[in-house]
């Protein structure tokens, strides 16, 4: 049987947070690490509980959710992070995701969405509502961004990666598939990232949708 993965809660809503606590108490595959209603206090137990996951809500009574993400981050605490928010503006899904969020919920979205939204973070992929791609991808066409691969100067390792980026995969299932390690997909990510002057692998993926590397934008870096 797999290991349960271990969430930690961080919302300053009780009766939402009791929501999402009971909706993973009832399942097999998870189980509740903590909950905390501020931001202060799920650092420490972020820091003291070492979880799988975090929920996270993007705006808190004592500090802004985005501030949080970045101090656990900063802290290396080793768990994938998901925004979990009323916020569809795209300038808090742009600052979450180049924050180093490993997805942005809606609080509105179907139980199922927040549960496949954690098993795809879980797996190394980004998710994001579904909701949302359009937005983001209208927020990246602002930005003077790259107009093709050969603009932004990616080599033919990159674009092969930038693609498998596209359609959900991790870094881990990229090394399997094109044969090099996971360490190699890592520094490679990292290059195109720069190139394409973006900040996390969900917006590549929306640029790559964009500009022809897959028809439809992937939902919650699942694969079709």
């Amino acid at each position: 049987m797999p290991r349960r993965r271990s969430v930690l809660v961080i919302d300053d809503h009780p009766l939402f947070r009791k929501g999402v606590v009971q909706l993973l108490q009832s399942r097999d595959d998870y189980e509740v690490a903590g909950e905390a209603p501020s931001g202060a206090e799920g650092i420490d137990l972020a820091r003291r509980l070492r979880p799988d996951c975090i929920l996270l809500d993007l705006n808190l009574k004592d500090m802004s959710g985005i501030d949080v993400l970045k101090s656990l981050k900063a802290h290396d605490a080793g768990a994938c992070v998901l925004m979990l928010t009323v916020s569809d503006a795209a300038e808090d899904l742009v600052d979450a995701l180049r924050g180093g969020a490993d997805g942005y919920l809606l609080k509105d979205a179907d139980p199922q969405e927040l549960l496949s939204g954690l098993h795809a973070a879980a797996q190394g992929r980004v998710a994001v509502s579904s909701l949302l791609t359009g937005i983001l991808a209208q927020a990246l066409r602002g930005d003077a961004l790259p107009r093709t691969p050969a603009e932004a100067g990616l080599t033919a390792q990159e674009r092969a990666i930038l693609e498998h980026v596209a359609d959900g995969q991790s870094n881990k299932v990229i090394a399997r598939e094109l044969g090099i390690s996971e360490g190699t997909v890592k520094v490679h990510v990292k290059h195109l990232l720069k190139k394409l002057r973006l900040r996390s692998r969900v917006e590549a993926a929306v640029w790559a949708v964009e500009h022809g590397y897959r028809p439809n934008p992937t939902h919650n870096g699942s694969r079709r």
